[in-house]
């Protein structure tokens, strides 16, 4: 048993110096690093950039400036455009802000005395369109409807309020009945309604015998409010209402 035992026992004055020796030899190693010189290191590959800037070069134009027609530059005012210091044409519809536009146009021109009516399809505010009607007729202006030129609705009242009033042959003119805010049309009341006087006044006012006035009233009412009937130049120069 003593034996076994014995075979188990290191020799520790040779593990010493073994550890002394491993503990030298880790020193030198370690003072050969700190103390050698750092030599700088060398990249493994090395890169040249070079950047491609690519030129562009663009044809700049400016703008052609609009050139304004001569019937365009004296500007436009609502369904009226001044081609002349004493000619205004008249295209679309009257609205309730037209009479206070046209009043402004004619503060900026004031020579005016002839509304060319080429194509004006009416109004949207019947009290709006008598009342520029008195306006055009106040002013002293003509009305005129070119060749070609169609006046409808509410703007052949329009037409009426001129001084003078010319058409082309080839002018047209178209007429219905008119429909108020409940939807009814003239033929819904009768005749000796007042309502009726408003146009017939109007007529009237703007030169026309009230024999003859009654008579393009009555004329007018014959067709619904959705339909339509055209008028050339000579009918009305039948009704006395071109010159």
């Amino acid at each position: 048993m003593a034996s076994g035992n014995d075979s188990d026992i290191v020799d520790d004055g040779n593990a010493s110096g073994s550890m002394s020796g491993g503990f030298f030899v880790a020193a030198f190693v370690l003072a050969t690093l700190l103390f050698s010189p750092v030599q700088p290191a060398n990249s493994a590959s090395s890169y040249v950039v070079t950047e491609t800037v690519e030129t562009l070069e663009y044809d700049i134009f400016e703008p052609a400036a609009p050139t304004e027609s001569v019937q365009s530059s004296f500007g436009q005012y609502g369904p009226f455009r001044v081609i002349t210091p004493d000619v205004a044409v008249m295209t679309g519809t009257v609205d309730s802000y037209t009479p206070a536009i046209f009043r402004q146009m004619l503060d900026r021109y004031p020579g005016i005395r002839q509304i060319e009516m080429r194509d004006c399809d009416g109004s949207v505010d019947e009290e709006a369109n008598l009342a520029l009607a008195r306006m055009i007729r106040h002013a002293g202006i003509s009305t005129h409807v070119p060749a070609r030129g169609s006046v409808r609705s509410g703007a052949v009242e329009l037409f009426l309020a001129g001084v003078r009033r010319t058409a082309h042959p080839d002018a047209e003119f178209i007429v219905h009945s008119w429909m108020d805010e409940d939807g009814r049309e003239a033929s819904d009341y009768p005749d000796s309604d007042p309502v009726h006087a408003e146009y017939l006044d109007y007529y009237q006012e703007m030169g026309v015998s009230a024999p003859t006035a009654k008579a393009f009233y009555a004329l007018t009412n014959s067709v619904p409010f959705s339909g339509q009937l055209r008028l050339s130049r000579n009918d009305m120069a039948r009704f006395q209402l071109v010159h």
